[in-house]
């Protein structure tokens, strides 16, 4: 039987996949681009909180900014409310961390189940050959410039393929990282989740006095990400389009118990709290699911023998700043940049080491996610001490990370080659601020002041972003260094 020729073959039509095939199909057009899928329909699934990252590759990259306010909801920011160690603050006596109104950076809420269809749709009509309902049966890699070669089964009879790149988007299945070993446990961030989607979940913007609405300009709360923290753990609130909302738990291992895994068990857990309560009223649970633990790393993102690991088939850290898109815009970038030099006739050394660059930088920029997230549970409870958290993250997210996207400097490798050399300072300094937000959480918990300022309080999260405006302007790096 002989093979059939691809220039890509991406492994998985979930999100990470489909966007790269438009990427791929819009930024090297006319090349031979094909997408596995075994699912024959599109469902509901995680990774609905987009933030400014991955929103500016949506607009910017993917052509997709009409698309997003149409098909989609725009997001007003993360917000996180505060509760008494009782758990029974009225939501509008909670202290509050939340945008006063629309950020100027946009972000969106994404229904999953109506994204991945429409961009296969897209994808389709493009010339991209997208085949769902099929398993890769057999993968082999090839080395030192030998094409890779896919076994595909789909219906009575399998086609094997040959492709220059291949891309595994399979999501935690992980067909390469399994096939090369590549998948790294995560023993220090010990974090599960419980979540599922809900109809009849009251308009939070409905409830409370006036007084309550009129301090954030009227602006929609529900088209935040919301999330009530607790010590140990986190409950966010999405909503979805067509009168569903996203509701899920993510906590440390102790707090994680299996009999709320359930439709009912997990519905009991979230009225243990007074203000989540007052929102599930009339709530009607569809489908509840967990993962017992959520973190986990990969030895290799990109490899100079031509394979990728995108999305959670690469690697994943834990969703409270809702980073999983953000990191699929860079992998997407990083790969569809060196697809189009490769194909384009670039020697095969200088994308061997370009390749070895772009792995580096991926690589840091996942140790720097996890340091936002190991040992910092404890925390989040505290608005005294979440607020400092959160004011330091966000100002670093913004300057550090959002700004260097917005000005593509990951596809300037003299850039990409200075941010890897950052790595051991910058992981140092997110290592110490840990530690000093320890040192605190410590104080107030002897004390017993860990709550003291859990209600009446309100901030809109902007305190340190008093350069917003200029994000994605030219600047040097010694201006970075300063603010």
């Amino acid at each position: 039987m002989s093979a059939e020729q691809l220039d890509v073959a991406i492994l998985g039509g979930g999100m990470a996949g489909s966007l790269l095939a438009r990427q791929l199909s819009r930024q090297i057009p006319g090349r031979k681009i094909a997408v596995f899928e075994r699912k024959t329909e599109y469902g509901l699934n995680l990774g609905e909180s987009m933030v400014e990252i991955a929103s500016n590759y949506f607009i910017r990259r993917l052509g997709l900014g009409s698309y997003l306010y149409d098909r989609q909801y725009p997001k007003n920011g993360l917000r996180f409310f505060f509760d008494s160690p009782d758990r029974n603050t009225p939501l509008e006596q909670m202290s509050e961390i939340g945008s006063r109104a629309l950020p100027q950076i946009p972000g969106f809420q994404i229904d999953r189940r109506r994204l991945e269809a429409d961009i296969s749709s897209m994808n389709v009509r493009d010339g991209v050959q997208v085949e769902r309902g099929c398993t890769v049966e057999q993968l082999v890699l090839g080395e030192g410039g030998r094409s890779h070669r896919l076994v595909v089964s789909g219906g009575a009879k399998s086609r094997i393929f040959e492709s220059r790149w291949v891309v595994d988007a399979t999501g935690r299945r992980q067909l390469i990282a399994k096939l090369e070993g590549l998948r790294v446990s995560e023993d220090q961030l010990r974090n599960a989740s419980i979540w599922g989607w809900f109809e009849g979940v009251a308009d939070v913007d409905t409830l409370g006095p006036e007084s309550f609405r009129k301090r954030v300009a009227y602006s929609p709360r529900r088209l935040s990400t919301i999330h009530f923290v607790y010590r140990g753990y986190w409950i966010w609130f999405i909503p979805l389009q067509e009168g569903l909302t996203s509701i899920g738990l993510v906590c440390e291992k102790p707090y994680y118990d299996r009999q709320y895994c359930s439709d009912a068990g997990f519905l009991a857990f979230l009225r243990q709290h007074a203000a989540v309560a007052s929102l599930l009223e009339n709530a009607r649970p569809l489908a509840t699911r967990s993962f017992a633990h959520i973190a986990y790393q990969t030895r290799r993102f990109i490899s100079p023998d031509r394979w990728a690991l995108i999305g959670e088939a690469a690697a994943f850290p834990d969703p409270f700043y809702s980073p999983g898109a953000d990191f699929i815009a860079l992998e997407n970038d990083l790969v569809a940049d060196l697809v189009e030099r490769d194909l384009g006739g670039a020697p095969e050394r200088e994308i061997a080491q370009r390749a070895s660059v772009c792995d580096d930088f991926l690589q840091f920029r996942f140790a720097a996610a996890m340091q936002l997230y190991r040992n910092q549970y404890p925390f989040l409870g505290s608005y005294e001490l979440c607020k400092l958290k959160w004011d330091f993250d966000i100002a670093c997210y913004y300057n550090l990370w959002v700004w260097p996207y917005m000005l593509d400097d990951h596809l300037n490798l003299r850039a990409l080659k200075r941010q890897v050399l950052q790595r051991r300072h910058v992981l140092s300094a997110l290592h110490n601020f840990g530690a000093l937000f320890g040192e605190v959480d410590a104080h107030l918990t002897k004390h017993g002041t860990y709550h003291r300022r859990n209600s009446g309080e309100y901030s809109d999260g902007q305190d340190l972003l008093g350069f917003v405006r200029e994000v994605g302007s030219p600047t040097t790096h010694r201006e970075s260094l300063r603010r």
